[in-house]
């Protein structure tokens, strides 16, 4: 049936692994406030730590994992460090989650359909 359709691509093993671990690492709400508040501009540990309404040591820990999969990203001044989402494909994926979570909250309608090859870059 795929084998009919012109334009039908699977995704490569890689892309396929560094998607799945983006999505885990995203599979928390903490980690989901802090890069939202990522979004709005750079923020240190303990501005971070009071919007989302958790300790430094917690955020500190989920800003390490987020870092580690490419999400986040440190830039050092003196003995503080200022984080930042790291670019624009990092707020469509999660504006894209929370307009999902709109969607089926208040019951709204489907969007048109693109294809995914239209949008893969």
């Amino acid at each position: 049936m795929h084998t009919s359709l012109p334009d039908f691509e699977m995704p490569n093993e890689e892309q396929v692994h560094l998607a799945a671990e983006s999505f885990r690492l995203l599979a928390d709400p903490t980690r989901i406030k802090i890069l939202w508040s990522l979004l709005q501009g750079e923020s240190s540990v303990a501005c971070l730590a009071e919007l989302v309404g958790a300790t430094p040591t917690a955020v500190s820990q989920h800003l390490a994992k987020l870092r580690l999969a490419g999400l986040v990203r440190g830039r050092r001044e003196g003995t503080f460090v200022h984080y930042s989402a790291t670019d624009v494909h990092v707020q469509n994926l999660l504006a894209e989650a929370l307009h999902h979570a709109d969607h089926r909250d208040q019951e709204l309608p489907d969007h048109p359909r693109t294809t995914p090859s239209s949008t893969r870059r």
